[in-house]
């Protein structure tokens, strides 16, 4: 419980808002420490051209990408890579221009989750967003990344979210931001903060290009599967029941026997079981959490871009911690809710803990490589074969016999060295886009701090 005697002064400064909640929020501290800022100050809307949400209309979605246009959720925005999208109709889409994204923009998730950011690059250009996205437009008189890099500081955020409001889903609007205000460094750190952000806004979209073109050249080796999702029917052999799980259901059954037929003759496939030194679900367990541990991440977070930004952290005195954590190489696959959501560890997570609803594969590196495995797991072969093997009626869970028993295709010593290169570069761009971003950042924070001593 906090309690804190306010001034009648505040009350001018906060659209005459008197929810304790409000003023008792790190948002109010954060305003003193930037108060002591040796250079100006300046409010977020003198120094954008435009603070919006996306209009609010009724989304038609089409099967067709040329008839439509790609289309993010505030959820979408913060992963590594946006992935396959939906597809709104230009046709039927109301002002589907200003719906639009472009480039250099900051982008706030403003409903349900508040304060996330983002920093829009070359894939995000002429994707259309919902309004629980707000954009974020800087004039000329500011550096883009700067702008972008302060209100993703733990300052930032503390007053991006201050505004909130709502009882059951938490809400901010764009005048919540007019008044926010913005420390203006010395134009020569401005310069080196964005240049950083604008360096691992690059990294990022070649990272995700260079995995696009990864998995395309592995889809264009092993065909394209026939296999769908959803109510079908066919006819199963008895003696086909016995020869795994014994299960009865009947997608299991229909989808395995489409992907079973889909396979190519001109190829060996082998169990990825076979490969792999082990298959495992990390520890369970309560879980400390500190304020000064080892970032942990769930089965969600993972997938995110800059995870350990602002991810809890857990106690090293947590049992069962080192069941936890995971090492370089090793592959991630979401186990439950949501299955099949796939990452592969480079230098930035490698040490860190992960959720139980994470399966780790840790592959056999003189068998196989890992980037080779997982390159595979994110082609639709993969992914559906992963969504086949899924059972339950309400949360739908993928186990480790179940990942064990994919078929994996093995490609030529020469297309499989030609995969393995191109994942190495994608973690080593990912990795590296990370790290100027955080150094961005951190540069923010420990100038602030400097001041408050």
């Amino acid at each position: 419980m906090k309690v804190i005697k306010i001034k009648k002064e505040w009350f001018s400064q906060s659209d005459l808002r008197i929810d304790a909640s409000f003023h008792l929020s790190e948002g109010r501290v954060t305003k003193l420490k930037i108060g002591k800022c040796p250079y100006s100050i300046k409010y977020l809307v003198d120094i954008t051209e435009n603070i919006f949400n996306g209009a609010r209309f009724k989304r038609y979605y089409v099967a067709d990408p040329n008839k439509g246009v790609p289309f993010i959720g505030s959820s979408d925005m913060v992963k590594s890579e946006l992935g396959e999208l939906k597809y709104i109709s230009k046709r039927l889409s109301k002002n589907i221009s200003k719906l639009l994204l472009k480039k250099s923009w900051t982008l706030v998730s403003c409903s349900g989750t508040i304060g996330n950011t983002v920093y829009t690059n070359e894939d995000f250009v002429n994707v259309a967003a919902s309004q629980h996205i707000m954009r974020i437009v800087p004039t000329k008189d500011i550096y883009s990344g700067f702008l972008y890099s302060f209100l993703s500081s733990k300052y930032g955020y503390s007053l991006l979210t201050q505004g909130t409001y709502g009882a059951v889903i938490q809400h901010i609007e764009p005048q919540h931001l007019l008044n926010l205000p913005v420390p203006i460094f010395p134009e020569l750190k401005q310069k080196l903060i964005h240049d950083l952000i604008e360096n691992a806004s690059l990294l990022k979209a070649e990272a995700n290009r260079i995995l696009k073109e990864a998995v395309q050249f592995f889809e264009t080796k092993i065909g394209i599967s026939d296999t769908t999702l959803g109510f079908q029917y066919n006819k199963i052999k008895s003696s086909n029941l016995a020869e795994f799980h014994k299960r009865l259901d009947s997608q299991y059954n229909i989808l395995w026997k489409s992907l079973k037929n889909d396979q190519l003759d001109t190829l060996n496939y082998e169990k990825i079981k076979t490969t792999s030194k082990s298959i495992f679900v990390g520890g369970r367990g309560k879980r400390m959490y500190v304020k000064n541990g080892i970032p942990f991440l769930s089965s969600s977070e993972m997938m995110l871009y800059n995870p350990k930004r602002k991810c809890k952290m857990v106690s090293k005195n947590t049992p069962g911690l080192n069941e936890m954590l995971v090492n370089k190489y090793d592959i991630l696959i979401s186990r439950s809710g949501t299955v099949g959501n796939t990452i592969i560890v480079g230098d930035d997570l490698s040490g860190i803990a992960i959720s139980e609803h994470a399966l780790r594969l840790v592959i056999d590196m003189d068998k196989i490589s890992p980037n080779y495995v997982f390159c595979f797991l994110k082609t639709k072969w993969g992914m559906r074969s992963m969504e086949a093997s899924s059972f339950g009626s309400v949360i739908i869970t993928l186990n480790e016999d179940l990942i064990g028993n994919i078929d994996i295709p093995i490609l030529s010593d020469q297309d499989q060295k030609h995969i393995n290169e191109k994942i190495e570069n994608y973690i080593r761009k990912m990795d590296k886009s990370t790290l100027k971003e955080n150094q961005a950042i951190d540069l923010i924070e420990k100038e602030i701090e400097s001041w408050q001593e």
